[in-house]
């Protein structure tokens, strides 16, 4: 594999499915799946945070999108469990892909805004305290994308929001 492979994302779905990312060091990363972390800082199976998990449980617009995507995150959890099962998916982009050529890797936790309608917000999130030091911190929440975090597009878009809500003339 010499470049990134990308499914064209499904769009009955908010996720963008299995993808292959060669690294500098020749190794493959495959990935990324949606899964439902068990804590906040949920980077393995193995990690459980009751109190992060009752806050996920008693939200609304979780119930909301497991509804709505129940089959695709159940098969998602069983996929990331079960690796001769998520090797299936795998094959439809490169089919001489065996189990047995993959190793499991670091996980990542990425957290995404859902609303209580169970949609997924896919911009994001600007807002600031009220008073005081908060009413002069700006916090950017909800990159839909790790790519999006080093887009310059972005980087003007924040600037220019702490410009409209700082008086700021930073250009």
């Amino acid at each position: 594999i010499n470049g990134n492979i990308y499914p064209v994302p499904d769009p009955r779905f908010p996720f963008l499915g299995v993808h292959f990312t060669p690294r500098m060091d020749g190794e493959v990363w495959l990935g990324p799946n949606a899964v439902l972390a068990f804590a906040r800082e949920g980077y393995s199976w193995s990690k459980f945070n009751l109190k992060d998990l009752a806050e996920v449980l008693v939200y609304p617009g979780f119930y909301r999108l497991a509804g709505k995507y129940l089959g695709y995150g159940l098969d998602q959890m069983l996929g990331s469990i079960f690796i001769r099962r998520a090797v299936k998916e795998l094959q439809k982009y490169v089919p001489e892909v065996e189990a047995s050529d993959i190793s499991r890797g670091p996980a990542g936790v990425r957290a995404q805004a859902m609303n209580t309608d169970g949609d997924l917000v896919g911009d994001f999130i600007f807002s600031s305290g009220d008073s005081g030091l908060g009413a002069r911190v700006l916090h950017c929440r909800n990159a839909p994308s790790p790519a999006a975090t080093s887009s310059l597009a972005i980087a003007k878009m924040v600037v220019d929001k702490m410009e409209q809500q700082f008086n700021l003339k930073l250009n």
